[in-house]
């Protein structure tokens, strides 16, 4: 057999190439789950600011407009765009069944608010209670009643929000977490000082005071630090 024929041996550290793609797949659903994450609630919260219905109310000189905000109808999608983003910044500061939790915050808020979101599209409640206030007769009926795209515009990004739930379901466990590199620093940081503080706190064999509250912590005086 020729030299040529021989394949080189692999390097021992080298990644085998499952663990290589199980690593870019990790990478892949983070940048994908941020990215779903944060325009999600971007959407929601522009969504629910904007108007969602409109229709007119009657009063004894004719007709008055009334229309509704997203945050007039339901306030559910705009508090669960801020639950699902602080999820899904929570997810990188803890780790194992913490990690898994708030992963499922993240997607039960992304399921919330499009539950939420396309109930909203067709209500009338908040219009009613406008007129209400208008005509100062409770149960005031609303006319002319249509709704504009925005109630959806919130329903795409708890879909987003979702989405970004389902990939830190399936993958948060191969994501980093923030914490760990602090606290082995701020682990090692504490040891060093307790060592320093023990270290200091030799006693001095030329002042008997000190040699008698070694005595007192338990300690041998006589063994040199």
């Amino acid at each position: 057999m020729s030299a040529a024929a021989v394949p080189p041996p692999r390097a021992e550290n080298e990644p085998s190439a499952p663990a290589a793609r199980g690593r870019r797949a990790a990478r892949g659903s983070l940048a994908v789950a941020l990215l779903c994450g944060a325009l999600g609630a971007a959407l929601v919260l522009l969504a629910t600011s904007r108007k969602w219905a409109e229709g007119t109310a009657s009063v004894a000189q004719g007709s008055l407009p009334q229309s509704a905000n997203g945050d007039d109808i339901t306030g559910l999608p705009g508090a669960l765009a801020v639950v699902g983003l602080a999820a899904l910044v929570a997810v990188f500061a803890v780790r194992r069944v913490g990690r898994v939790v708030v992963s499922l915050l993240l997607a039960l808020s992304g399921t919330g608010i499009v539950i939420s979101a396309a109930l909203g599209a067709t209500d009338k409640a908040a219009l009613k209670e406008k007129a209400s206030k208008v005509t100062g007769v409770a149960g005031s009926a609303i006319h002319d009643v249509s709704y504009t795209p925005w109630p959806w515009v919130a329903l795409a990004g708890g879909v987003l929000l979702l989405c970004a739930g389902v990939l830190a379901l399936a993958y948060g466990r191969h994501w980093p977490a923030m914490s760990g590199r602090y606290e082995r620093a701020g682990a090692e940081g504490r040891g060093a000082g307790r060592r320093t503080a023990r270290a200091s706190a030799a006693p001095d064999p030329e002042r008997p005071e000190e040699l008698w509250k070694a005595l007192d912590r338990g300690e041998d005086p006589t063994v040199s630090r």
